[in-house]
């Protein structure tokens, strides 16, 4: 199953690389896109969640992976604002 890095960087500069299991990723986000944190976090959850089904499907068990992805997600977007923007700089595969 293919899978992909993707590097944001958050409002406060600081940048931070996550994985997903599946390019599902690629889907709700661009490149050079910039994001309202919480818009960001949002859709983050909608992709690991449709990674973690296509995970199921295809080897009969969920992606652990996806739900460490979400919780770094959230505990780094919880130090700002929901409507600070966060920008997703690339995709790694």
């Amino acid at each position: 199953m293919p899978e992909v890095i993707f590097d944001v960087r958050w409002p406060d500069g600081s940048r931070q690389s996550f994985y997903s299991p599946s390019l599902i990723v690629e889907e709700h986000f661009r490149a050079g896109g910039s994001y309202p944190v919480a818009d960001f976090v949002d859709t983050s959850r909608t992709c690991m969640r449709i990674a973690d089904q296509r995970v199921r499907q295809k080897y009969g068990v969920g992606c652990a992976q996806s739900v460490v992805t979400m919780a770094g997600i959230e505990r780094s977007a919880a130090r700002f604002a929901g409507d600070e923007h966060v920008t997703l700089e690339a995709f790694r595969r």
